[in-house]
């Protein structure tokens, strides 16, 4: 897998010539495939050839397209990511309600785990009140502590005037950085051999990455403390540009520091390994 994310934002030309992404405009410039790990097309008046959209699906490497207002728009995926995609499909079409009540019991867990943390680090009083919520979630979450421990968080964080949803420079921010970790999750579903509207707590018909919603969230905290830490600054491209940087932030997994790109893998690989009736397996959280 590719370490470099490559935003394009100037008119330009995209095309595929033995393995290198060329980027045609005032000059030229290659990039070799194996380097990249996402695409990101900031500008409408890029063109991109078909074969070149096509060879990226096929190294699964992630290609995000933006508006007019350059955020997130769409995103291309292979449709099938393994060799084994069909049994991986009837397999997640049989998972047991039980065990997706205990690993969603587990991501719950790990994200409320994670913004105390993330307040602790920050040296913001009133991080304990979100261990104690932790220690309150039940199977499939029954009680709602998520929802409880997010609204408390985010007042923490932000203020007790901040509302979560509103039109505003945080939560724009916010929306654009869980887009970028949004569309890591998908690729590595797909990757895996899954498919991300058929999730563990997400339901919704309208959702169609149900599985990677649910996937992402203990990941959240760290868009949160990037954007925490750029409040005062405008919604410009140089924020734009920390956010996506979130893909190359480094964490604690399995006692190794890890790129968050390889850190979701690892995570998703032993949620996977518990719902495929694993019992022994365990679900696996990082560290900041």
């Amino acid at each position: 897998m590719g370490w470099r994310t490559v935003i394009v934002s100037k008119n330009c030309k995209l095309s595929y010539k033995n393995d290198y992404l060329i980027i045609r405009s005032e000059e030229l410039k290659m990039i070799h495939l194996s380097e990249i790990n996402m695409v990101i097309v900031e500008n409408c008046m890029i063109s991109i050839t078909s074969y070149l959209i096509n060879e990226l699906a096929n190294k699964k490497i992630k290609i995000i397209f933006c508006d007019e207002k350059h955020n997130p728009s769409c995103e291309i995926m292979p449709y099938y990511g393994s060799f084994n995609t069909s049994k991986k499909i009837l397999n997640q079409i049989k998972w047991e309600q039980d065990k997706k009540d205990r690993v969603w019991k587990e991501i719950v867990k790990y994200k409320i785990h994670n913004q105390a943390m993330l307040l602790k680090k920050l040296e913001i009083e009133g991080y304990e009140k979100l261990l104690g919520y932790e220690e309150q979630v039940e199977n499939g979450d029954k009680t709602n502590r998520e929802g409880h421990a997010a609204k408390v968080y985010f007042n923490l964080l932000f203020g007790q005037d901040f509302i979560r949803g509103v039109d505003d420079n945080t939560n724009i921010a916010l929306d654009y950085g869980y887009s970028i970790l949004l569309s890591v999750m998908n690729r590595e579903v797909v990757s895996k051999g899954y498919i991300t509207p058929l999730g563990i707590n997400h339901k919704s018909e309208f959702n169609q990455f149900n599985l990677s919603c649910d996937l992402m969230e203990i990941f959240r905290p760290l868009v949160d403390e990037i954007v925490y830490k750029n409040r005062e600054f405008a919604f410009d491209k140089s924020y734009k540009y920390k956010l996506i940087d979130v893909c190359n932030k480094i964490v604690n997994i399995e006692n190794k520091e890890q790129y968050i790109s390889n850190a979701v893998p690892i995570f998703m690989a032993s949620v996977f390994k518990f719902l495929e009736n694993n019992e022994e397996s365990k679900i696996l959280n990082y560290e900041f």
